[in-house]
């Protein structure tokens, strides 16, 4: 994609603080973070959502989130951590380029989450997704 940011950094178009690459997902610094070592890691190819994604990028995707988890945690003792990812504008996705977001948490930085659940009778909805 010609707009698409992410894009731009995989074909080097724009630079990025590079932690971790394999064939098909990189990982790099958010340059706006919500806390030290918040990480993006996305697929080379462009997705816009996660279930786009053939099951080859959701194994890199997947290493590549596992490795750079543990070098957190290892290197920065990070201790506590959200993985992120948002499908669509009104989930919360602004770039429209899949990715995940590793948010180191602490006390005083990192995401903040309000769970809004609601009690809900889930049976037509399983009975729906089950058939």
């Amino acid at each position: 994609m010609d707009d698409c940011i992410f894009c731009k950094i995989v074909s080097k178009e724009i630079p990025s603080d590079l932690i971790y690459e394999n064939k098909g997902a990189m990982a790099f610094l958010d340059v706006s973070p919500l806390s030290e070592g918040h990480t993006l890691v996305i697929p080379k190819k462009h997705f816009e959502r996660s279930h786009e994604m053939d099951i080859e990028t959701w194994k890199d995707i997947s290493d590549a989130l596992d490795v750079v988890s543990k070098l957190l945690v290892g290197k920065m003792g990070v201790r506590n951590y959200n993985i992120l990812q948002n499908n669509g504008r009104d989930a919360g996705q602004e770039v429209m380029h899949v990715h995940f977001h590793i948010i180191p948490k602490t006390k005083t930085e990192g995401l903040e989450i309000k769970w809004n659940s609601k009690k809900k009778d889930t049976k037509s909805t399983a009975k729906l997704l089950t058939e």
